[in-house]
C-alpha cells in the first residue's frame, strides 16, 4: 500500500439535511486514511456556513459559487434537487484540481459511505493496473439483479488522476450530464450513472474496473456476500437509504433484506453517527430531518415493506 503520510484527496456533495451523515463520512475516512482531505461541495449556503463554523481540519467546504458555471446554471432550474446534485458529480473532482492544481488525483465518494478499512486498497488497484480512472460495480446480489437496468456501475467511489487522459473522460461525462440527467430511465440513460456503462469499451486504456467488489458493500449485496463468503471485510459500506426521519429517529434502509451479520455494520456506523450528532449539538447546530412522505399510498407502501422485513428504523439514542 502507498505511503499513508501522503495526503489523499476526496470530494463529495451534500446539503444541510445530510450534514451529520457527511460528517460521519469524513470521520470514518480520516480514521482509515489519516492524511485524507474531504472537499465538500455544499448544495446550500446553510451547510457551507455550518462547515465553516465547525472548522474541521479534514474538511474543505466549497460553496456553489465556486462550482457553478454558466452551463450548470442554465440547467439548474430544469432539474430537481437530487437531479442537480447528480449533474454536479462529474464536476466534483475537477473542482478539486482547479482549487488545488498540484493534487495528484481525487476520489469522488457518496456522502452516505462509511469506511471500515483504508480506501487505498481500492485506489492502489487502479495504480497497479496503470490506469487513470477507477470505477466500481453495483455488484448486485442475484435477488436484486433487476437493479442492473439502472446501470452496471455505481457512482459511489470514483478516482480520477489529474492527467489529460482522466480529464478527457471526465469532460465527456460533464457534457453528457449537462445535456441530460434525470431520475428516469430513458434511451439507455438514468441520472448520471448509466453513462459509465460504455466506459470499459470507449476508454479501455484509461478506466479500471475494481476487481474486489466484495469490499464495496451496500444493501443490495451485503447479505449475499455474507452468506457466500462467510465473512464481511468491507473497505466501505454504502448506507443507501439511511435518513434522519426526525432529529432522533433514523431509517436505516428500505427495500432490501439485511441479515444479522450485515446489521452489525449498521450498529458500528451508528456509533460514529452519534458522535457526529454530538459534535453538532456542542456547536449549537441542529440536526435536520427529512420526514417520510404522507398519504395513503405512502403509508401502504411502508406497511408492505415492513411486512416483508424490508425496512428498519432505530432511535439514535437507543
Amino acid at each position: 500500500m502507498m505511503n499513508q503520510n501522503t495526503t489523499e484527496n476526496f470530494c463529495t456533495i451534500f446539503d444541510s439535511n445530510f450534514l451529520p451523515i457527511g460528517l460521519t463520512l469524513a470521520r470514518t475516512l480520516r480514521q482509515h486514511c489519516g492524511q485524507s482531505l474531504l472537499w465538500v461541495i455544499c448544495l446550500d449556503q446553510k451547510v457551507y456556513e455550518q462547515l465553516v463554523k465547525l472548522n474541521l481540519p479534514q474538511i474543505r467546504p466549497v460553496s456553489l459559487a465556486k462550482v457553478e458555471t454558466e452551463a450548470l446554471l442554465a440547467v439548474k432550474s430544469k432539474r430537481t434537487r437530487a437531479e442537480y446534485a447528480w449533474t454536479l458529480t462529474p464536476f466534483a473532482c475537477d473542482v478539486v484540481f482547479k482549487l488545488a492544481p498540484d493534487v495528484k488525483r481525487a476520489t469522488y465518494v457518496d456522502a452516505d459511505l462509511g469506511f471500515f478499512d483504508s480506501p487505498m486498497y481500492l485506489i492502489d488497484e487502479m495504480v497497479q493496473a496503470n490506469k487513470d480512472v477507477l470505477i466500481t460495480e453495483h455488484a448486485f446480489a442475484p435477488e436484486y439483479s433487476q437493479g442492473i437496468k439502472h446501470g452496471r456501475f455505481c457512482v459511489q467511489f470514483m478516482t480520477f488522476n489529474n492527467t489529460p487522459l482522466a480529464r478527457s473522460v471526465m469532460q465527456r461525462w460533464q457534457q453528457q450530464v449537462l445535456e441530460w440527467c434525470y431520475a428516469r430511465l430513458e434511451k439507455g440513460r438514468f441520472g448520471d450513472q448509466m453513462y459509465l456503462d460504455t466506459w470499459p469499451k470507449e476508454h479501455a486504456q484509461v478506466v479500471h474496473i475494481l476487481k474486489h467488489s466484495q469490499r464495496t458493500l451496500a444493501p443490495w449485496n451485503v447479505s449475499y456476500i455474507a452468506q457466500t463468503q462467510g465473512k464481511l471485510d468491507p473497505v466501505f459500506y454504502h448506507f443507501h437509504g439511511l435518513r434522519f426521519i426526525t432529529p432522533d429517529k433514523i431509517r436505516l434502509f428500505t427495500g432490501y433484506r439485511i441479515n444479522s451479520q450485515a446489521r452489525e455494520r449498521y450498529d458500528q456506523y451508528l456509533v460514529q453517527l452519534r458522535q457526529s450528532v454530538d459534535l453538532l449539538k456542542a456547536s449549537n447546530i441542529s440536526t435536520a430531518s427529512i420526514p417520510l412522505q404522507k398519504g395513503l399510498k405512502a403509508s401502504l407502501e411502508r406497511l408492505l415493506q415492513k411486512c416483508r422485513g424490508l425496512d428498519a428504523f432505530v432511535m439514535l439514542n437507543d
